[in-house]
């Protein structure tokens, strides 16, 4: 609630407003939390669980419509609803000395609908902590280049890995991070070809000499293989085009399913923190946890690429409000060994107030 209340009612107050503005987002929020991804559902919700919201909610006028939910939603500043949300994460991780901060895109593929352009989001994922701290809308008719900086800027980086894939391997972000205190680690591939031809030269010169890690890990009649080295960066790399590189990295990488044959697949890598082979290899794959940790789960626990909101700032208010709530739901474990997938623990928030409560890390009533 405290977090919310610097973002402004969109809504006129000489047409009368019968509903406290906070008040319609805490419910927003409590209805996704217990598995309810449209507005229809959320205030269906909603009214079952009236008795239960006026705990520590006033609800004068009782639960708002499905139309009043969506026109907040599609009116809302989505730059104060994103501020909120960072102070509010912010708050969980109070400390993030060795953490790792994937950045990727994502297309809303459900935006798109009558006839509008689909919206593409760059969130930024930390890895070990599993909790998204951000995300930025891509302007349309640009790519998440454009939208890169300004999400980094709202961001503490000191003391952090970043990551990207090639998309973000651009010098103007490789200075930027550096000069806000963190570390970068860019995969290297054909939009950068000077690059790419000096890390490729440099490990065909070295040979053998590279510090190396391997890895195999069978599962699920799938086996990959993974091989990593590393290079200092010294000597090798413009250090005024790439602020404080210090490390090169390649992995070859092979995965093969079942019985038939798989290729080998090579990826090169640069980084301003002195890197280990062994660390080169667990920061590649922890950056890519961006993918099943939150793109896979916003599809498949969220149905986000299946909403059908389309208008105005829907998309992107509702692509956040789903991020606040897998913040609320992944920290906590539950289950045998604490392992409870994301589905069954929203499911439980849904059945059980005491398990909704604890989620919302409010003390049961």
């Amino acid at each position: 609630m405290q977090a919310l209340e610097h973002i402004d009612d969109p809504r006129h107050p000489s047409n009368g407003t019968l509903h406290d503005f906070r008040e319609i987002l805490v419910i927003t929020i409590c209805a996704v939390l217990c598995d309810n991804d449209t507005f229809e559902k959320m205030v269906a919700w909603a009214r079952y669980k009236r008795d239960w919201l006026r705990r520590f909610l006033i609800l004068k006028n009782g639960i708002p419509s499905e139309e009043t939910f969506l026109r907040i939603f599609r009116l809302m500043d989505p730059k104060q609803f994103e501020t909120a949300f960072r102070t509010w994460a912010g708050g969980l991780l109070p400390a993030l000395e060795m953490e790792q901060l994937a950045i990727d895109g994502k297309t809303v593929r459900g935006s798109s609908r009558g006839g509008r352009q689909v919206i593409h989001m760059v969130s930024a994922f930390a890895t070990q902590a599993g909790l998204v701290l951000g995300q930025e809308k891509v302007h349309e008719k640009s790519n998440e280049i454009t939208a890169i900086p300004a999400l980094l800027e709202s961001l503490q980086l000191k003391g952090l890995l970043v990551s990207f894939d090639a998309m973000g391997c651009q010098r103007d972000i490789a200075g930027q991070i550096h000069e806000q205190g963190g570390d970068y680690l860019l995969a290297v591939k054909g939009n950068q070809p000077s690059l790419l031809s000096i890390v490729e030269a440099a490990f065909i010169d070295a040979g053998d000499t590279p510090k190396t890690n391997a890895r195999a890990e069978r599962s699920h009649g799938r086996q990959v293989v993974q091989l990593a080295r590393v290079l200092p960066a010294a000597g090798r790399v413009d250090i005024e085009a790439w602020p404080g590189c210090e490390t090169l990295g390649v992995i070859d990488s092979l995965r093969q399913v079942g019985d038939k044959r798989g290729q080998w697949e090579r990826r090169y890598y640069i980084s301003s923190r002195t890197l280990s082979a062994e660390d080169l290899a667990h920061a590649a794959r922890a950056h890519w946890g961006i993918e099943n940790r939150l793109h896979w789960m916003l599809d498949v626990n969220f149905a986000e690429d299946a909403s059908s909101v389309c208008k105005d700032y829907a998309p992107e208010n509702l692509s956040l409000l789903k991020k606040i709530v897998l913040n609320l739901v992944r920290p906590v474990p539950m289950g045998k060994n604490g392992k409870m997938s994301m589905r069954i623990k929203r499911k439980a928030a849904a059945w059980d107030d005491d398990v909704r409560a604890q989620f919302l890390g409010l003390t049961s009533p």
